[in-house]
């Protein structure tokens, strides 16, 4: 759907992209990055908002800078707010609709459906200056959809949203994705990331760090060993079996029902585990690794 091939632009001596090369399949894409990372610079240079410095962009095969029919097949929700503030949520998606060319009843009627997707329907007629956050973030995606674009770009989607209404949009992004759709979400939240992909784009200083599914990267990161804790009413017994296990690096007994342990081969480990406690009939309450996750990879591979 997406190649950036050996990509860097420049801001004068200012570093956006640091030659950059990537593929960005069907289905959910996590930008990940801190700011002034290069985030914002590469969904700019995908919507074709920005030419490459050097190498080059291809997003559906094309060239994607000031190409209409690129264009066409891209839904794009900027971080900031552009909206006529007098317009109704329904008058601007529809007024959105027939800039995209579709006659007055398509655009309303496109419009409608869009707004139920985003469960703005009931909300729609109201005046969009007095929208919360969340609103104008369901606002924004039901007029980034309503041509149907093959390519969705997200940038910072769930602020403003409450829990109930991220998990809404977060569900309503995974059945995007299922449909065959490429969606790329930028955000710095990234525990929300997590329950939308394992998939993940993560860029420092314009450069790319990591790129893939997250369970990959994190077992190749064998500068720091997996965090494993264990819940079991009899630790100290438990640890003097695990302690000798291919791979542990160390084994701590904290208070009275918890193990904590550092782990170089998780795919070894695991295994070993049941085999001890069902071989031994120990009890076993809980099993977590607390730095298996997005914001632990990323701060490993940005400390690295």
């Amino acid at each position: 759907m997406i190649s950036l091939h050996n990509v860097s632009r420049w801001y004068g001596f200012v570093i956006g992209l640091n030659d950059i090369t990537v593929e960005i399949p069907v289905g959910i894409t996590a930008l990940i990055g801190q700011n002034g990372s290069g985030k914002s610079t590469m969904i700019k240079l995908i919507t074709g908002q920005l030419k490459p410095t050097t190498g080059h962009v291809e997003v559906l095969g094309q060239n994607p800078f000031a190409n209409p029919a690129v264009f066409d097949q891209l839904g794009y929700c900027p971080e900031i707010d552009n909206f006529y503030e007098h317009m109704s949520g329904r008058q601007f998606v529809e007024h959105m609709s027939r800039l995209r060319g579709m006659t007055k009843e398509q655009a309303k009627s496109i419009a409608t459906e869009m707004l139920q997707l985003v469960g703005m329907i009931d909300r729609c007629d109201r005046p969009i200056q007095g929208y919360s956050k969340g609103m104008r973030q369901r606002i924004k995606l039901a007029q980034a959809m309503v041509h149907d674009p093959k390519i969705i770009l997200l940038d910072e989607p769930l602020n403003g949203l409450d829990p109930v209404g991220r998990r809404e949009f977060i569900n309503l992004l995974g059945w995007l994705a299922e449909k065959g759709k490429a969606i790329v979400v930028s955000s710095h939240i990234l525990f929300e990331l997590e329950q939308m992909t394992r998939s993940i784009l993560l860029l420092h200083r314009g450069r790319l760090l990591a790129h893939g599914d997250l369970r990959v990267i994190r077992s190749l990161i064998d500068k720091h060993p997996h965090q494993i804790r264990i819940e079991t009413p009899t630790p100290r017994a438990l640890a003097a079996e695990l302690m000798h296990l291919e791979g542990v690096v160390s084994v701590q007994v904290e208070d009275l029902d918890r193990i904590e342990l550092q782990v170089k081969q998780p795919e070894f480990f695991y295994p070993k585990l049941g085999e001890i406690v069902r071989s031994n009939q120990f009890v076993v309450l809980g099993v977590e690794s607390p730095d298996n996750n997005m914001e632990a990879v990323f701060r490993y591979l940005v400390e690295a």
